[in-house]
Order: structure tokens, then C-alpha cells, then sequence
């Protein structure tokens, strides 16, 4: 089943997302090469694609797994919330109709 993963960043935590980010997207290629990957990506802080300084509110992710337990499981051991730019992550089970 598909789950969507939103993890909320905390005030002033860009430096530590930059820091961490390759650990959290060889964590997304791996999902991306195993063929369950949907969707996955930053909310910028501001109305532009490179919000530079201002940072970001958020990640989204949309990705298979077995279960609700094993989809939270792997959001809760992202690198984010270790490097503690995430105040928390909501995961919800997800149903795609479009595309």
C-alpha cells in the first residue's frame, strides 16, 4: 500500500537539513531503486523553487510499504529527525488516483 510521509521542519533548521540531506536521499534512491518510490520532495519556506536562505517548512513523501508499522518505522529512522530538523512526521495511508 502507498503512505504518504510529511515530516514538519523546526524553525531554523536549514543548516542541519543541508548537513544531513545526502543521508536522507540515499535512504529516497533506495526506495526510488526498489520500485516504490512515488513522489518525494521539500515545501519551500517561500513562493520560489530555491528559496535559498529562507529554508524549508517540510518534506513529502509518497512511497510503498508492506504496512502502516513498516512505513513508520522507516519515517521515524529518517536522518532528519536525528539531525533534528524535523519536529515530527505524520504518515497516513495514501490511495493514488491520478495520474
Amino acid at each position: 500500500m502507498l503512505y504518504l510521509i510529511f515530516g514538519e521542519d523546526l524553525p531554523d533548521s536549514l543548516e542541519r537539513r543541508l548537513a544531513v540531506r545526502p543521508a536522507h536521499l540515499a535512504r529516497l534512491n533506495a526506495l526510488k531503486a526498489e520500485g516504490r518510490l512515488v513522489l518525494a520532495g521539500p515545501c519551500p519556506a517561500i513562493d520560489s523553487p530555491d528559496p535559498g536562505p529562507a529554508g524549508f517548512t517540510g518534506s513529502l513523501i509518497v512511497a510503498e510499504f508492506p504496512s502502516f508499522a513498516d512505513a513508520r518505522a522507516w519515517a521515524d529512522a529518517d536522518p532528519y529527525i536525528a539531525a533534528g530538523v524535523f519536529a515530527g512526521i505524520t504518515v497516513k495511508p495514501f490511495r493514488k488516483v491520478l495520474p
